[in-house]
């Protein structure tokens, strides 16, 4: 039975989208109230905090777990990551493998860690279709340059 008395959540997927079939997909994954767990940014570089390491080693290991899934550009920053996946068409969903790749990271940094924090991630992740290849050469350069751009746009280095 449905609650009237909240809103309804607009789902962030497109509509009528089968995001089992083939295709390179952007996504990007947050952190719970977007908290700096994952390292900082100085000199334009991540330095990797032992969480973000994790994260760094979940993200590559996903196509040891989900077979055919590529992995293209990635980056892990202080508190989200970019990466693309491609996806070879009729196997996984797309939110089977974050999900998967979300509570891989939260259980190897329970594991590694005994501060490890309660809540990990953002509920959600953004995705876009990479539609054709001009798409994937620009999404490419801005992971690469995500963390000179994070330098520039704060006041701050956290």
């Amino acid at each position: 039975m449905s609650d009237n008395r909240y809103p309804q959540r607009k789902s962030p997927r497109l509509q009528g989208y089968d995001y089992t079939q083939s295709g390179a997909y952007f996504i990007t994954i947050c952190t719970h109230k977007r908290a700096h767990w994952f390292g900082r940014v100085t000199g334009g570089a991540m330095v990797l905090y032992p969480l973000g390491q994790i994260a760094v080693d979940c993200w590559n290991a996903i196509p040891d777990h989900f077979a055919a899934v590529e992995l293209d550009a990635a980056v892990v920053m202080p508190n989200h990551i970019h990466g693309i996946i491609v996806l070879p068409g009729g196997g996984a969903a797309l939110g089977t493998i974050i999900g998967a790749y979300k509570a891989a990271v939260t259980r190897e940094a329970r594991r590694q860690q005994s501060a490890a924090p309660d809540t990990i991630w953002h509920r959600r992740y953004y995705d876009r279709i990479i539609r054709n290849k001009r798409a994937l050469e620009r999404i490419r350069e801005y992971i690469v340059s995500n963390p000179a751009r994070w330098q520039a746009t704060r006041s701050y280095a956290t």
